[in-house]
């Protein structure tokens, strides 16, 4: 009977207050998706870490005829094989490199126009203009100042290029908006809160002769608490299995269908199913425990029981 009454109670509470009730829901939804969808842009750039760091190179350009007349690090002329050779072999000791490919001027053409076909000035280059490179693969992808202090300004190189610097810019660039994300969701959430204890001191007040009646019969705190706290939670509730639905769509639509963006962006290694899935729960944990916390201490102060 007791169980029935507070369900009753429930009911009539969240019709009563139907559109306080309405953005309760639609503001912990919001707070909560941008939760959840922070929390799955950090598992993105870590898996895009985890992916490219494997697999950038560091790259030594060697000096060709037109740096010898152009950059001040080729002032003493293109690269010989002699210096080849010895930038090779000291490569070769390195114990912090794995691996050193060699690409010929003719390969660097191959790939520029593979790469840059359609520019201007692809149809302008020859072969001889390109830059001849070792292609160095790092066992720690976090020791190339040790390749840049060793090869630097010798004869022959004309720079050294670190493409792990260029992910750098653009994790910090991910990085600065999954932060936006976070203080949005964080002001949602304010927001969200406020909404809660507002709807459950304005149910209380509308109600206060029942609670009065209640409170004069001898009824505990926590039976007179329990239909209010519940009418939060139940509205929260609502809100984080549509954050849930938001977060599920988002990436059906985002990543395997309608934009595509795996088939569009192959260069880039997704996160999965799997990853949206495991926070699903936590996300649900939260828009229960959430409203019917700040309920429950709103009431206490609010009806003094």
């Amino acid at each position: 009977m007791r169980a029935q009454f507070v369900l009753s109670e429930i009911g009539v509470g969240l019709r009563r207050n139907l559109t306080m009730t309405f953005a309760v829901v639609v503001s912990v939804a919001l707070s909560l998706a941008l939760f959840g969808g922070s929390l799955l842009m950090s598992d993105q750039v870590s898996t895009m870490k985890g992916y490219w760091y494997d697999k950038v190179n560091v790259s030594i350009f060697l000096c060709n005829k037109s740096d010898a007349e152009s950059d001040p690090n080729c002032a003493k002329g293109a690269v010989t094989d002699d210096q080849k050779k010895q930038i090779k072999a000291d490569l070769d000791k390195m114990d912090v490199v794995q691996a050193v490919t060699y690409e010929t001027q003719d390969q660097a053409y191959k790939h520029y126009k593979e790469q840059f076909g359609d520019s201007p000035l692809a149809s302008s280059l020859t072969p001889d203009q390109m830059q001849e490179s070792y292609r160095i693969k790092l066992k720690d992808p976090e020791k190339y100042q040790v390749i840049a202090t060793a090869f630097n300004g010798r004869d022959g190189v004309q720079s050294v290029q670190d493409q792990k610097g260029i992910l750098d810019n653009l994790f910090k660039l991910l990085n600065g908006m999954n932060w936006a994300a976070r203080a949005v969701m964080a002001l949602m959430l304010v927001v969200a809160l406020m909404l809660i204890v507002n709807t459950v001191r304005v149910s209380a007040f509308s109600r206060r002769r029942e609670t009065g009646i209640m409170r004069l019969v001898g009824a505990s705190g926590f039976y007179i608490q329990a239909p209010f706290i519940m009418e939060a939670a139940v509205a929260g509730l609502i809100g984080g299995t549509l954050a849930c639905g938001f977060l599920l769509l988002a990436r059906y639509f985002l990543i395997d269908h309608g934009l595509a963006l795996a088939d569009q962006l192959t260069l880039i290694n997704f996160i999965g199913w799997g990853a949206v899935l495991k926070y699903l729960p936590l996300i649900l944990a939260t828009s229960l425990l959430m409203p019917a916390l700040a309920a429950f201490f709103a009431l206490r102060k609010y009806l003094k029981v």
